[in-house]
C-alpha cells in the first residue's frame, strides 16, 4: 500500500473520530437532559454521570481508533487483542494505584458521596467539585486553582452541600454597653435582613453571648442558608449589624495604643 493512500486513510480516520465524538457528545448530553426533565434527577447527579459517560465514551473511541490504525499498517489485530489480557495482567502488577483509583471512584459514584457542583473538603483540599472521573476527581479551589485528586487519595469526604448551610457572625460590643439592649437591636436587624434575603432559610437568630474577650463581649448570630450562599449572607449581616450598632450609639471596641514619652 502506497504512502499517499495510508495518509489519506489516516486523515479519514481522524475526521471520522472527530465527527463521531461530536455526535456522541451531543447525544449523551441531550439524553441526560431528557432524563433530568422526565425523572427529576438532581442536577449535580446528572452532571456527574454525564461527564463520566463522556469519559468512558472517549476512552472506547480512542481504543477503537487505535485498532483501526494498527489494521491499516497490516498488523494482525487478533493476536494483539488475544494478548491484551496477558499484557494487562503484567501491567496490573505495576499499576495497582490505577486500579485503586478506578475502584475508589466507582464506590464514590455508587454511594453518591459527592456530585458535580458540591462544596467539599477532601484530601486536604476545599472547593467545588467540577468532575468525578474513573481515575481522578477535579475540585476547583476558591482561589481559582483546579486540583486533580487521584481517587485513591480520597480517604474521607466532608460534603458541605448536603442540606442547608450555616451562616455565622460574631460581633463585639464594649463591656460598658447594655447587653440586653444590644441583643434586641441586633435581632431587629436580623429580622429585617431575613425579609429581604431569599437565600436565608432559617433565622438569623441572636443566640446570645458567645465569649468574653479582653476588651469586648462577643455576641453570636446564626442563620441557615441555601448552599453556597452562606458567605454572602454573612457579609450582608455584618454590614447591617455594624450600621445598626452605630445608629444606636452602641460601641464596638477596637484596640487602642498609648504612647508614653519620657522627658
Amino acid at each position: 500500500m502506497s504512502v499517499s493512500i495510508i495518509v489519506l486513510q489516516l486523515i479519514g480516520i481522524i475526521f471520522f473520530y472527530m465527527l463521531v465524538k461530536k455526535i456522541g457528545t451531543r447525544v449523551i448530553s441531550s439524553s441526560f437532559s431528557k432524563v433530568q426533565e422526565q425523572r427529576g434527577m438532581h442536577p449535580g447527579r446528572t452532571k456527574t454521570l454525564e461527564k463520566l459517560t463522556l469519559n468512558v465514551f472517549t476512552y472506547f473511541l480512542i481504543f477503537f481508533l487505535l485498532t483501526i490504525v494498527i489494521g491499516i499498517f497490516d498488523y494482525d489485530i487478533a493476536p494483539l487483542i488475544a494478548g491484551a489480557g496477558i499484557i494487562g495482567l503484567a501491567i496490573g502488577f505495576g499499576a495497582q494505584g490505577l486500579v485503586s483509583d478506578v475502584v475508589t471512584g466507582f464506590f464514590i459514584l455508587l454511594e453518591k458521596q459527592i456530585e458535580v457542583d458540591d462544596y467539599v473538603t477532601m484530601a486536604g483540599v476545599d472547593g467545588v467539585v467540577e468532575e468525578v472521573g474513573l481515575r481522578t476527581t477535579s475540585v476547583r479551589g476558591f482561589d481559582g486553582t483546579l486540583h486533580f485528586i487521584p481517587n485513591r487519595e480520597i480517604k474521607s469526604v466532608s460534603n458541605h452541600s448536603r442540606g442547608n448551610m450555616r451562616a455565622l457572625v460574631d460581633i463585639s460590643i464594649a463591656y460598658d454597653e447594655n447587653i440586653d439592649e444590644a441583643i434586641a437591636v441586633l435581632q431587629t436587624v436580623c429580622d429585617e435582613v431575613a425579609k429581604e434575603e431569599t437565600a436565608i432559610k432559617e433565622g438569623p437568630n441572636v443566640v446570645g453571648v458567645q465569649s468574653l474577650g479582653d476588651s469586648d463581649v462577643v455576641i453570636r448570630i446564626i442563620a441557615k442558608t441555601e448552599n453556597m450562599s452562606q458567605w454572602a449572607v454573612e457579609r450582608k449581616l455584618r454590614k447591617a449589624l455594624k450600621e445598626a450598632l452605630d445608629r444606636h450609639g452602641i460601641e464596638i471596641p477596637f484596640p487602642h495604643q498609648v504612647y508614653m514619652e519620657k522627658k
